[in-house]
């Protein structure tokens, strides 16, 4: 798999699911490691963005994710129960990368939703960073997502990078 490109699991690949969205900035003074620790503890993330709440761990895991860790929050008006399925924290020369299974809903019920949300961080030269973030989702939640216009995903996860640039920068301050 290229290392600077997300890791799609079987089931999920853009192009043979419901819905798929794409956003990325690459911004200059801030580094993967100053970004890292804002994306990985889900109790920042309504600090940051708006559209996520009530995060919390199962298992009394936390506060930062781990692999296979299960946790919870609520976006776009969906209660997501998750499960981290990729961890690996941005070293020299390699992306960290994070993903995870989330669902809404239960087994075959017409409104169940399954996604896969995967964030890859990296340093470029001349001190920036690269944050992608993709998503591919299933189920008829997903389809009038994917047919809603402006595109609520799009719009909510590029509110998303944007947040966690500005509370790295306001970090830095």
């Amino acid at each position: 798999m290229p290392p600077h490109a997300i890791h799609w699991p079987t089931g999920f690949v853009p192009g043979f699911t419901d819905n798929f969205c794409s956003n990325e900035v690459i911004v200059a003074g801030l580094s993967a490691a100053e970004v890292w620790p804002l994306l990985v503890t889900p109790a920042l993330w309504p600090t940051y963005y708006a559209n996520s709440a009530h995060p919390r761990f199962h298992d009394g895991r936390g506060p930062q994710l781990a692999d296979g860790d299960r946790f919870y929050f609520e976006t776009f008006g969906f209660p997501v129960e998750a499960q981290c399925t990729e961890y690996v924290a941005p070293s020299a020369g390699q992306p960290g990368r994070v993903a995870w299974h989330g669902w809404a809903g239960e087994p075959g019920a017409a409104d169940r939703l399954d996604v896969h949300h995967a964030w890859l961080v990296e340093d470029l030269d001349g001190g920036r960073v690269r944050i992608l973030t993709q998503e591919t989702q299933k189920g008829a939640p997903a389809l009038e997502l994917a047919r809603a216009r402006p595109n609520p995903m799009i719009n909510g996860h590029q509110d998303w990078l944007e947040g966690l640039v500005a509370k790295a920068r306001r970090a830095l301050d």
